[in-house]
Order: structure tokens, then C-alpha cells, then sequence
């Protein structure tokens, strides 16, 4: 078994309505609670990165199955969304939609277009973001598959 270790750091100067900063990796930003939940929106949030997290981990996991399949894919792009539900006073994530678009070259095969189509949905089952959610939040695929003509 391989295991691979990361690390986070934050700094958070005050209270409910501070700008904070995090490091992890190659990633440095303010953060802050958004705009529409009552916060100064600066940076980035929690929800915005559960999401961001999510959908590449996704795109990623995709990418490198139609690259083991060997499908000619012209483009993949992917557009995504969360929805979070403040019930009684506590905020939860319930909902991530991925909308994969995935176009592949004009003489690729019915097998081929076929294999895609499964592949957009396997994707979900094997990211390991969308694994640690599976059970508290539904997470669903809205792919659109084209073929050059």
C-alpha cells in the first residue's frame, strides 16, 4: 500500500467575519466566509473549495480513464456545482452535479462513443473526493458526449 502525506496551515486573525490565509502545496489564498452567507466574500470559502476539490478530483480521475482507453478525445471540459442547505442554524452540503463535456474525434468508433459514455459515470465511483462524500452528499453526472462530424 502507498501512502501519501499533505499538508495544510492557516492563519485566522479574528472572528466570524475575518479574511484568513491558508497554504497547502502550491496553493496560498485569503480566505472568508462568502457574500451570501453573511461574510465579507473575500477569496475563497469552504464551500467554493469542497466543490473545487470535488470536480478535480473528478476531471482528473475521467482524464486518466479515457486516456487508458485510448479514446480520441478532442476536448474535456467540465462545469460543476454544489448546493449547501443551512438547516436549523447548521450549514450542510447536499448536492454536487458534474457536467463533463467531452468531444472525440470524428472517426472514433460506436465502441468507442459507447466506452465514453460509461466512463463519465465510472469516474464518479472511483474519485476518491466524491468516495469520502458518497453517503451524506448525492453527487450525479450530467455528461455531454459529442462526436466531430
Amino acid at each position: 500500500m502507498t501512502e501519501h502525506y499533505f499538508h495544510f496551515s492557516a492563519n485566522w486573525p479574528g472572528g466570524r467575519n475575518s479574511v484568513g490565509t491558508i497554504h497547502s502545496g502550491q496553493l496560498e489564498t485569503k480566505v472568508s466566509i462568502a457574500t451570501g452567507m453573511g461574510g465579507p466574500g473575500v477569496g475563497t470559502n469552504p464551500d467554493e473549495m469542497l466543490l473545487g476539490a470535488a470536480a478535480t478530483c473528478y476531471l482528473m480521475t475521467l482524464a486518466a480513464m479515457l486516456e487508458h482507453a485510448h479514446l480520441p478525445v478532442l476536448s474535456l471540459t467540465l462545469e460543476s456545482d454544489i448546493t449547501v442547505v443551512v438547516d436549523r442554524g447548521a450549514y450542510r452540503c447536499t448536492r454536487i452535479v458534474h457536467r463533463p463535456g467531452v468531444t472525440l474525434a470524428a472517426h472514433a468508433t460506436a465502441a468507442q462513443m459507447a466506452r465514453l459514455a460509461s466512463l463519465v459515470n465510472l469516474a464518479e465511483q472511483h474519485c476518491m473526493v466524491s468516495n469520502a462524500l458518497r453517503g451524506n452528499v448525492d453527487i450525479s453526472v450530467a455528461a455531454q458526449i459529442e462526436q466531430l462530424p
